[in-house]
């Protein structure tokens, strides 16, 4: 509900800052095609710049920054993965923290739903089983549920390689069996 309304709030805005630019340019006389001097710059007027800081502006407080420029810092993120066995845990409503470093790298950390996946790799199942130096270990994460129960279940801390688009991980259940999956980070928000 809360990004419905940012993003309505956002298009609101793109439209008002349409309207104001085209009413500024409406206002504006054009020049004479015979005045005009072609090499002499066209100005920008005054409501035209003042317009586009505002479009950046609001751009900026929408999350519309390209995620190669976050920051570093941590921001709450969706987490979404492609299967109903491995995902998010529902008292954290799909939402996980992605810590941005100094450097670019990005890794989120989401809570899933018990203690029965036991470890997690990023790359493929078959990549994991011959690669257990890079075995992601889980931590103990404890959730609140609305009806205030407690519970203490498994988290991850994965490296992130690209938002918005599913990345490969495989986890490995309680059985000693790895399966393949994806996840997806997106929506990057500063807490």
């Amino acid at each position: 509900m809360k990004r419905a309304f940012k993003r309505v709030v956002f298009c609101v805005a793109t439209l008002a800052l349409g309207c104001a630019l085209g009413c500024a340019a409406a206002d504006t006389a054009a020049p004479d095609a015979e005045t005009v001097d072609a090499d002499e710059p066209i100005q920008a007027t005054e409501a035209d710049s003042s317009a586009a800081s505002d479009a950046e502006s609001v751009a900026e407080d929408e999350g519309g920054a390209n995620p190669s420029e976050l920051k570093p810092g941590e921001y709450e993120v969706e987490v979404d993965t492609d299967s109903s066995m491995f995902h998010v845990n529902e008292a954290c409503d799909g939402m996980g923290v992605l810590t941005v470093s100094e450097d670019g790298s990005m890794v989120v950390h989401f809570s899933l739903v018990s203690k029965k996946i036991v470890n997690l790799y990023v790359g493929t199942a078959a990549e994991a089983e011959v690669d257990a130096d890079n075995l992601l270990e889980p931590t103990v994460d404890v959730v609140t549920y609305d009806d205030g129960m407690e519970e203490e279940v498994f988290g991850f801390d994965v490296p992130v390689p690209v938002l918005d688009e599913p990345f490969d991980v495989a986890i490995l259940g309680a059985k000693g069996v790895w399966y393949d999956h994806t996840v997806t980070v997106s929506s990057p928000e500063s807490e």
